[in-house]
């Protein structure tokens, strides 16, 4: 074990692994079996996480080169906590970037050189005694996670180093140990030739993120298992194979004995040992199998002998029976066509980074399968080994990506110019990715939710990947290969299982799935969450049932990466890339997440939920189809409800038995007496699925799948409005004049002015036509500010060229016509029509115009005091919703305030809308203000907190100016949020708005 370390070990591709224990599974092991069924703390782990001594230096220069010694005075150094990311715990800076690598601009450099001038060194040092029941055994230390290269001391004597910042690194301590305290020293650097192969979109951290143990190990000790629970092509005959490398003495025998969900015993069987190699074989008769759907596990106890008799080791392993294959070109689960309903998750805490906890990754299981989401990519490096365990557990399918990503080696500024491409063809860099698809594949081999192996993210072709993948399957026939990257040279196709795409649009999915394609599809990266996005995702879900060979997608991502920082005056806000001086960044490009970094979720799952479903509920007045898209469940474990709506108020409830089989469809009838259904108005029926029992992830009663149908019965009697009306002319102003009621229209201000309930007056900025909207992330991808930007122009300035009066019997209208600077030939006019009891109907009328870019939004606007924050809506929700994300919500009554309206986009931007607004009442605490409803066909309304150009405006919420009015929008139409991409996809053309075409929409503002 004496070598003598070297700094050039970080620039050297042939050094990465320096006394690094071999890979191996991530199996625990105890003294017994009583143990081992308790699932009690293993006596043989000694955690060091916790307070570290720490000394911080911005390169290699300036670090205390002999720390590690024993005799080296440390008491007056800083304090750090394990695990954690160093730029988290003040010292330096986080930096986020997206492809470009974290010195681009600062050096000119290609692999494998590093910035000698900026590359932060981390001294740690951790005092320890070993523990008593650990004293006269091999010792070792494991580091579950260290970024992104590491040298290890103890007692002043070099243990190794190792670099792979995503997979464990172990080293055996025994010879150095003394009696008492021990002293431990890690050095640790945030560039290495690791650093060239880590170029994920995510920000650049170092340090010791995961946790720090000791370890022994028995006499006798299973140093690695290999697990493989075989099924038969007929699913109904499993074989349980074992494969149990030994350290240490030689074992007289292995046991092994599984045992069901329930612990009872299913089969026992006793080891072989060949030539040294112990292996099990066990054959099991009609196993449960696993699935996401219902992830049976069954155990596996191993107890190891040695040569005395006596039990030295007791292993308990989790055991899940599946097959995956590909059939006929297509992917099969034990037998049926899979479809990945997933999602991209980074490992991430706004306060932590990727230092996360448990009850963070418990809270993510929970929430990937409360909201219909059966699989997980992890991008793109491998997780903590208690991820796993979950996804095993709760049932959820993952592809296992190894920590491999060298975007900016071969794509600049968007264009593929692979010339100095790593790891590309160049051999010297093989051994260094090999070790790393080694570490994972060893670590992880043993959890049945892993279906398919990642050969990295974004590292363009070549060789090297391609031999990656050669090694996953040779030594894992049981699973796929996954690789994006031949897309960019097909010259190695060969590569991966399957055709992956990043960000196709639809109709490119179409064209390759009607070309005779020789592989399944996924969409290893789709929809791109970024802020106020996922529109249009339904064209991707679709695509499901129509095409065999497309078997679902990823989106990207999971939760937002963004991290509290205190702004100048000490209060907490969510930051992105740049916030902390970090510079090159790519901004908020790490803000794409349909979980908000702080783990409330975003209004887009609303939508992921819904089209992530696999129970179809299509009802009708009648009754229900229920498509049970599920490839094992039946319908047995939910209680089917159907609730009859009048004008969004419960009318009738029932529950049905509803029995419908995995991939297949029922109908069956409603029983809803006709008398609830005889009144004129609007009815909507409302199905769902709900829980009847508890669960790992949800309780009994939560709903998993719904659908709804709206329908008119009769029709609406409008009942004529009596009463006189006082038309006051004056100079300037025309004021109609009721009971108890002014409305007030300006003819210098061009707009109703005032409108003025018994003394409450509720105008506080005139109405006026609206362009424009707050540009959401995707806009600005798009460029919708280069594109559209006369809009904005003309939301701001217009000029009333006409006003007309005119006199009814049951009513008096003001109309004011407006031309704008952008186009002599356009112009909006809006009519008001005023009524004996108050209310006023609003008509605004939009004439077409051609050679005009396409319009973000055309509405009316105008501000209310900001005592009125109270919402009751009568629309589609309850969360925000646009044209093309509007599939997840529903018709119904909801209540909120004004500012939950600003969702919690880290960016500002436009937020809050709701489509299908049949009436929204605007009141204050007592009840009092406005309603705000349709005339004939329903609206989109967003009642915010700022106006579109104080949002516009601020780039972060703090910037955002003190709250004044409530802002009250309503819109014939606003164009749909879009989500292909983020960085030039357009919405899709059916929720776009075209400047050639007329709109009119008509509103009725009354009192509450």
């Amino acid at each position: 074990m004496t070598t003598t370390p070297s700094l050039n070990w970080l620039t050297d591709v042939n050094v990465f692994a320096v006394n690094r224990v071999p890979a191996h599974s991530d199996h625990v092991y105890y003294e017994t079996k009583a143990e081992a069924k308790s699932a009690s703390p293993m006596k043989m782990c000694h955690e060091l996480n916790g307070d570290w001594k720490f000394y911080y230096s911005m390169n290699p220069d300036h670090r205390p080169v002999d720390f590690f010694k024993k005799d080296y005075p440390c008491a007056g150094w800083g304090d750090i906590t394990v695990p954690g990311h160093i730029q988290l715990q003040g010292y330096g800076k986080p930096q986020y970037v997206n492809t470009m690598y974290p010195w681009d601009g600062h050096h000119e450099l290609r692999p494998p050189e590093i910035p000698t001038d900026q590359n932060p060194v981390g001294s740690y040092v951790k005092y320890f005694d070993v523990p008593v029941n650990m004293q006269g055994q091999s010792v070792f230390i494991s580091f579950q996670g260290v970024e992104s290269a590491f040298y290890v001391w103890l007692n002043g004597e070099f243990i190794g180093y190792s670099e792979d910042s995503f997979t464990p690194a172990e080293f055996e301590l025994t010879p150095y140990l003394v009696e008492g305290e021990n002293k431990l020293a890690v050095e640790v650097y945030q560039r290495s030739t690791g650093a060239w192969l880590e170029d994920q979109d995510f920000w650049r951290f170092s340090g010791i993120f995961r946790d720090v143990y000791l370890y022994t190990i028995p006499e006798i000790h299973a140093a690695d298992l290999n697990v493989r629970p075989e099924l038969d092509p007929t699913f109904t005959r499993g074989t349980l194979l074992v494969d149990i490398k030994l350290q240490g003495a030689a074992a007289s025998k292995i046991t092994a004995e599984l045992v069901d969900r329930k612990g009872v015993p299913v089969q026992v069987a006793e080891a072989e040992n060949i030539d040294g190699k112990w292996s099990i074989t066990m054959p099991v008769e009609e196993p449960a199998l696993w699935s996401a759907e219902n992830p049976y596990l069954y155990k596996l106890f191993i107890q190891i002998y040695n040569e005395n008799g006596s039990l030295v080791e007791v292993i308990p392993q989790k055991i899940g029976f599946r097959r995956f294959e590909l059939v006929n070109k297509i992917m099969h689960l034990n037998g049926k066509r899979i479809v990945f309903k997933g999602v991209n998750r980074h490992e991430f805490n706004p306060r932590h980074g990727r230092s996360i906890t448990k009850e963070d990754m418990l809270w993510d299981i929970k929430t990937l399968k409360r909201h219909n989401i059966n699989a997980v990519r992890t991008s793109h490096y491998p997780n903590q080994t208690y991820w796993y365990e979950l996804c095993d557990e709760y049932g959820v399918y993952v592809i296992d990506e190894m920590n491999l990503e060298t975007h900016g080696s071969w794509q600049k500024m968007g264009e593929v110019e692979p010339s100095w491409n790593i790891p590309g063809n160049k051999p010297e860099w093989e051994a260094i990715v090999m070790d790393r698809a080694i570490s994972m594949v060893e670590r992880d081999k043993n959890h049945p939710s892993i279906l398919i192996w990642s050969c990295g993210n974004e590292s363009y072709a070549g060789e090297v990947i391609l031999n990656v993948s050669k090694y996953f399957k040779k030594v894992d026939p049981s699973r796929l290969v996954h690789y994006e990257g031949v897309f960019h040279n097909r010259d190695y196709n060969d590569t991966s299982d399957m055709e992956s795409r990043m960000y196709a649009k639809p109709v490119d999915i179409e064209k390759y799935l009607t070309e005779n394609p020789e592989k399944p599809y996924i969409s290893c990266e789709y929809m791109h969450a970024m802020g106020n996005s996922l529109g249009g995702m339904y064209k991707y879900t679709d695509l499901e049932q129509k095409y065999p060979m497309y078997q679902g997608g990823f989106i990207w991502d999971y939760i937002d990466q963004s991290i509290y920082k205190k702004d100048r005056y000490g209060n907490e806000f969510l930051a992105y890339g740049g916030d902390f001086g970090d510079r090159p960044t790519d901004y908020g490009f790490c803000t794409n997440g349909i979980v908000l970094a702080n783990r409330e979720l975003s209004p887009k799952m609303q939508e992921v939920k819904f089209l992530y479903q696999d129970f179809k509920l299509v009802p009708d007045e009648t009754g229900v189809t229920i498509k049970n898209e599920s490839l094992f469940s039946s319908t047995d474990d939910y209680t089917f409800k159907y609730v009859l709506f009048r004008e969004g108020n419960e009318l009738y409830r029932n529950t049905l038995l509803a029995e419908v089989g995995p991939q297949s469809e029922r109908r069956f009838e409603f029983d809803i007496p006709k008398d609830f259904k005889s009144e004129p108005g609007e009815y909507c029926i409302q199905t769902s699925l709900v829980l009847k029992g508890s669960t790992l992830w949800a309780e009994a009663g939560y709903e998993i799948a719904f659908g709804q149908f709206v329908y008119q019965v009769g029709t609406k009697e409008v009942t004529p409005v009596s009463g006189d009306l006082r038309v006051a002319y004056g100079d300037v102003n025309i004021g109609v004049h009721g009971r108890d009621f002014t409305v007030i229209f300006s003819k210098g201000a061009g707009s109703l002015v005032s409108l003025n309930y018994a003394g409450k007056e509720m105008i506080s900025l005139p109405p006026a036509p609206l362009f424009w909207r707050a540009t959401t992330d995707n806009d600005r991808g798009y460029s919708q500010g280069f594109h559209s930007g006369l809009w904005y122009a003309a939301s701001l300035a217009r000029k009333c060229v006409n006003i007309e009066v005119e006199e009814k019997d049951s009513y008096v209208s003001v109309g004011f016509t407006y031309k704008f600077s952008i186009h002599d030939h356009l112009e909006v006019q809006t009519i008001y029509s005023v009524y004996p009891d108050g209310s006023v109907k609003v008509k605004s009328d939009y004439n077409g115009v051609e050679n005009l870019p396409q319009m973000p939004i055309f509405a009316v606007s105008f501000k209310v005091p900001a005592d009125y924050n109270q919402l009751e809506w009568y629309a589609m929700g309850p969360e925000e919703n646009y044209s093309d994300r509007t599939m997840g919500a529903k018709l119904g009554i909801f209540k909120n305030q004004v500012n939950d309206n600003l969702t919690g986009y880290v960016m500002p931007q436009e937020s809050g809308n709701r489509t299908g607004v049949r009436r929204v009442d605007v009141t204050n605490r007592n009840g009092q203000g406005v309603r705000i409803s349709l005339v004939t066909k329903p609206l989109e309304c967003n009642i915010s907190p700022y106006t579109a150009f104080e949002l516009e405006n601020a780039h972060h919420v703090y910037e955002l100016p003190p709250v004044h009015y409530t802002v009250i929008t309503v819109a014939g139409r606003q164009m749909g949020v879009g989500g292909d991409d983020s960085w030039g996809a357009p919405v899709h053309d059916e929720h776009l708005i075209k400047a050639d075409q007329n709109i009119v929409f008509e509103f009725l503002i009354q009192r509450v």
